[in-house]
């Protein structure tokens, strides 16, 4: 082997919040396992080292999205985004994770050899002028679900003509001053959520401009719950109580929303009406066409969304842009928006394994002809797997058990000696039908993207449940050898075949 090219046991690409997780977990879990973790930017954190605009905050309570393994003990449940860089941080360093990390090392391919049984990942190093290679017997990508380099561009006509300012919240300048001015979001999203009651504070107005309403719940920030266990209990203790009431909440309320959508969607705009009085129109702005959870609902914390339009420093209007002028945006209804910052709080591209060009023995890998196997392995696909979390919960719950079932894969291969392990589909599967990887969930992300994900089945384990209770038994429990997971030595058994040779010709 070239003495250039380093060899890890396993190489995990990226190094946010999943990433610095499965370190963690491969760590405690696979000792002996050599590791590395190849970020291409400068710091961990993923999401919450790249979004930096106003008010950046979780979605969803910390006693969800942080570790299992590490207890989330600040007062607020709903963070914000550098106490949850913090928060990972932190883990990395009381981990170990953190030495294994190298930074600024962008992965652009990986090439799977039968030959060999291993990996090899080609990362851009520095400014891109440095390519460097890694091999590997196991790739876990923890790289996300959306592309970083480029956001959604909605394509507003007339944009070159405006004589203000327009950002995108993925790459917010650093020091932009809005005190005074006139800031218009376009959005409703939870990105829009949390920029329009974070710049009221200090911009003249904000105008939230969307097309279409979104679900909005208010939820306090701090979980006062939580806060009492911890002074009376032992803070892992405490964490797991909370922790636990948390996932059932969020499973019990997934289960009534859909049983019930209509109730629950009374509910949900008698909340907004009583937050904003009889008087505003929350027909036009806070009801959806859709019912509840077809997209993700969004959070604000201690109704801070509310408060800015009662204070009046913040309204929102529900409208279809025409275009861009030199002064704002000009709406088709003929209304004209006056604006010094325009925010295109528009969405996300969907990446499928952080852009990364996958080959094997050559042959290029489509990943949208492969076949989910349990929303994190792929059919035919040897020794990788990939971690993406709930639609409908936090996201680390699953990022939490992927890392442990990946922990369980590694050592049951070394238990039987296995160099490979695949999914593949068996006989009865081969009339599977062919399902989006993401059922049930419309958000324009999703469906802008799903195209270029791999394919669900209509039967386990080429499914992807999206539910924690389920995915708890089946990444902890559930059986490695269950007729689909092929656990192979290729080269064991190709060096078995030779030895006879050798010793008749000697």
């Amino acid at each position: 082997m070239d003495r250039a090219v380093e060899h890890f046991d396993v190489l995990i690409v990226g190094a946010g919040l999943s990433g610095v997780g499965a370190g963690v977990h491969l760590h405690e879990n696979c000792p002996t396992k050599t590791y590395a973790i190849l970020e291409s930017r400068a710091d961990m954190g993923g999401t919450w080292d790249l979004f930096r605009y106003p008010g950046v905050r979780s979605d969803s309570d910390m006693h969800t999205l942080g570790y299992m393994f590490k207890p989330w003990v600040a007062e607020k449940s709903i963070a914000d985004g550098p106490a949850i860089l913090d928060y990972v941080k932190e883990a990395a360093a009381e981990c170990g994770v953190a030495k294994h990390i190298r930074f600024h090392h962008t992965v652009k391919t990986a090439s799977w050899s039968a030959a060999d049984s291993t990996w090899t990942v080609t990362a851009e190093r520095g400014a891109g002028d440095e390519a460097v290679k890694f091999t590997c017997n196991f790739l876990y990508m923890c790289s996300g679900y959306y592309n970083y380099r480029q956001p959604f561009d909605a394509q507003f006509q007339g944009v070159d003509a405006f004589k203000g300012t327009v950002i995108h919240p993925q790459f917010w300048p650093e020091n932009l001053d809005y005190s005074g001015k006139k800031v218009v979001v376009i959005g409703s999203g939870a990105t829009a959520m949390t920029l329009v009651p974070a710049m009221a504070k200090d911009a003249g107005q904000v105008t939230m401009l969307q097309r279409s309403p979104t679900y909005v719940v208010s939820r306090p920030a701090a979980d006062a719950i939580a806060n009492r266990l911890r002074k009376v209990l032992p803070e892992r203790l405490a964490y797991a109580i909370t922790r636990w009431k948390n996932v059932t909440m969020q499973q019990v309320g997934f289960k009534q929303i859909r049983a019930k959508p209509d109730k629950i969607k009374a509910m949900l705009l008698g909340a907004v009406r009583k937050e904003l009085g009889p008087d505003y129109d929350v027909e036009t702005h806070f009801t959806p066409r859709y019912n509840p959870w077809d997209q993700r609902l969004c959070l604000v914390p201690d109704s801070d969304l509310f408060a800015a339009i009662r204070s009046g420093k913040a309204d929102v209007v529900t409208d279809h842009i025409d275009r861009f002028d030199a002064t704002g945006i000009k709406l088709k209804s003929g209304q004209h928006l006056d604006a010094d910052i325009i925010v295109t709080a528009t969405g996300l591209n969907l990446e499928i394994l952080g852009g990364v060009a996958f080959d094997l023995d050559g042959a290029p890998v489509d990943f949208s002809q492969t076949w989910s196997y349990k929303g994190m392995m792929y059919s035919d696909v040897p020794n990788m797997a990939s971690v993406f979390g709930y639609i409908n919960a936090s996201w680390t719950l699953r990022a939490d058990l992927l890392s442990q079932f990946v922990c369980r894969l590694l050592n049951h291969m070394d238990q039987v000696h296995a160099s490979e392990v695949a999914p593949r589909l068996r006989a009865k599967d081969k009339d599977m039908q062919a399902l989006p990887w993401i059922q049930d969930f419309t958000a324009g992300y999703m469906q802008r993207g799903m195209h270029r994900f791999p394919k669900q089945g209509d039967r386990d384990p080429w499914t992807n449940p999206q539910n924690y209770g389920r995915d708890k038994k089946m990444f902890r429990t559930g059986a490695l050898e269950d007729g689909v997971l092929a656990f192979t030595s290729p080269v064991a058994a190709a060096l078995a075949e030779r030895q006879p040779a050798l010793h008749a010709a000697e």
